[in-house]
């Protein structure tokens, strides 16, 4: 028998990931914070390049080529001694791609087209002198221009590129030099953290600003409903060329007293959604800005869609419904941690020149624990537990929900991404109003104003909802039917829309069949899904992990392999 290809892609970024290709198709994906239990862990990928290789049971001498994404700039020298003592052996063969390239090729390798523009937009990508992919013609000419010794501190921020016929080429690509270090912030305390035109780095410095802390560009999308549209007037970008700028003379004078006070000054929380609502809407502007140019330079029915920005679901939104481009896929894991998909898909498809395999639509590369491993786990549980195994698990849950439990459900590997899709859920019935408290509070310990998602079935999503969008990555917001909204209160937004996850049975059986057997119960196929975690701490990714977190959290029950447990009273 022929020796199966592997190829491991890797990203040594923040938010770190490692997969793993077989013959032109992911088996083994998983983000270092999983395996570290540290949110957005990155940079060294030791754990994550050794969890791909055992879980599929493989050694270094197995693999045919690694594809790293790992930035080199003098501007990332603490990174780089974090990436000293790689456990790589020298026989391996290594190279190296940029940042946009590899969100590129994560977009088009999982993607349903088989051509299709390409739309890259983050906060931070590549240095100009260390991408290969931007040739003169793709980038404007005050860029082009630039010293040679000054390349290294300008960055990719938009990115286009068209695929066809298996090839991937570059239309366009913008770059933003890094922000002076010497910004007056109290000027403008709503900078970008470090790259001065940035749409994503926009984002995060608004962000910065209401929470103190990276990486909340999510909460800023939740609180943005709760503000109101006629407190700022300011126009966030200037568009030029069909090039987005930030408005710096434009943006709002917050008092530099409030940055980062939203847990120390409460009674300021309307100013702060008033802020993340003009955040909001600036970024959709600049998004619909964006998008056009990126039909008019690669006219295409269809587009893939990258990079940390294509996380925001409610832009996601406007963009398909307002743009010119027909069929959108938003890549699932568009931030970061997809940079290891894009590195093995650009293996196989531009470095071997192998056919493009297609792709199932699954997200969930995890590693399989098995009955046995379940079950050494709940060992750990006392006598204040209850362990049983009912004869149908699945109509067991559907029972438990219906009457008003939370079940922490645990089925099958994890899901590679942000977000919890049936496989390492927090669960809840959507008609219960006193569910997004309870759950908010007591289980995630999180602030009171995040929304809840609902997963539905396929079929029944245009029952509920006035789009009638596929939504399988819970990645798309969607307005609930009006006559709905009383009666699915937990899962309904402050503006009457909802984060919506379609699920098939295809795709996740066991999830399906819960959806329809809730059902059959209770007359909708909705539920409840967060993620299996709470505030500040990645998705538990092991048994063991689940069942701590059951234990020492204000779940009623938790549902792992064909183990139903209960806390007794």
């Amino acid at each position: 028998m022929n020796k199966p290809i592997y190829i491991l892609g890797t990203g040594l970024s923040h938010d770190g990931s490692s997969c793993l290709m077989r013959n032109g198709e992911i088996v083994v994906g998983v983000e270092k914070e999983r395996l570290t239990r540290k949110k957005h862990d990155g940079f060294n990928d030791n754990l994550t390049l050794a969890y791909c290789l055992e879980t599929e049971g493989i050694t270094w001498k197995d693999i045919d080529l690694l594809v790293e994404n790992n930035t080199k700039n003098r501007f990332e020298l603490e990174d780089q001694r974090r990436r000293l003592g790689r456990d790589i052996p020298d026989f391996v063969p290594k190279i190296n791609i940029p940042h946009h390239l590899a969100h590129a090729y994560s977009a088009v390798g999982t993607s349903p087209f088989l051509d299709t523009t390409v739309v890259v937009i983050d906060g931070r990508g590549d240095s100009l002198d260390n991408c290969f992919d931007a040739s003169p013609q793709a980038i404007p000419s005050d860029v082009r221009d630039l010293p040679i010794d000054s390349r290294d501190e300008w960055f990719e921020k938009v990115s286009f590129y068209s695929f066809r016929n298996g090839r991937m080429e570059t239309i366009f690509k913008d770059f933003s030099r890094l922000i002076a270090p010497n910004i007056n912030r109290t000027q403008f305390p709503l900078a970008p953290p470090s790259m001065e035109h940035s749409l994503g780095e926009f984002y995060g410095g608004v962000s910065r600003y209401v929470f103190n802390k990276d990486f909340q560009m999510g909460k800023l999308m939740g609180l943005a409903p709760y503000g109101r549209p006629d407190v700022f007037a300011n126009e966030g970008f200037v568009f030029q060329g069909g090039r987005a700028f930030i408005n710096y003379d434009s943006l709002p004078r917050v008092p530099i007293e409030l940055d980062g006070k939203f847990y120390e000054m409460p009674d300021c929380f309307q100013a702060y959604a008033d802020l993340a609502y003009w955040a909001q809407k600036e970024l959709e502007k600049a998004l619909l800005s964006v998008f056009k140019t990126a039909h008019d330079l690669a006219p295409s029915r269809n587009v893939a869609y990258a990079g940390g920005v294509a996380l925001n679901a409610v832009g996601n939104r406007r963009l398909l419904q307002e743009s010119s481009f027909e069929n959108f896929y938003f890549q699932p894991a568009a931030g970061d941690n997809g940079l290891a998909l894009g590195c093995c898909y650009y293996g196989w498809l531009e470095v071997l020149k192998k056919s493009s395999v297609k792709h199932s639509g699954a997200s969930a590369f995890g590693r399989r624990y098995n009955t046995e491993q379940c079950s050494k786990a709940l060992a750990s549980l006392g006598p204040k537990f209850s362990v049983t195994e009912p004869e149908d698990i699945i109509i067991a849950t559907a029972r438990m929900l219906a009457d008003g439990k939370t079940v922490g459900w645990f089925q099958g590997p994890s899901e590679f991404g942000p977000r919890a899709l049936g496989h390492r859920s927090i669960l809840a019935d959507p008609r219960r109003a006193e569910m997004q408290d309870f759950i908010n509070a007591r289980v995630k310990l999180r602030e009171e104003f995040r929304p809840f998602a609902p997963s539905i079935t396929e079929a029944g999503s245009r029952s509920y909802f006035k789009e009638n969008f596929e939504s399988p990555y819970m990645i798309l917001v969607m307005d609930v039917i009006p006559e709905w909204r009383d009666r699915l209160p937990a899962v309904v937004h402050k503006d009457g829309t909802a984060r919506v996850q379609t699920v098939s049975a295809r795709l996740n059986p066991p999830y399906y069949r819960l959806l329809k057997e809730f059902e059959r119960i209770t007359g909708i196929p909705i539920l409840l899904n967060t993620s299996f975690n709470r505030r500040g701490m990645p998705i538990v990714e092991t048994p063991e992990e689940a069942v701590k977190f059951f234990a020492e959290s204000a779940l009623h029950a938790l549902v792992i392999d064909k183990y139903q447990i209960i806390k007794n009273e």
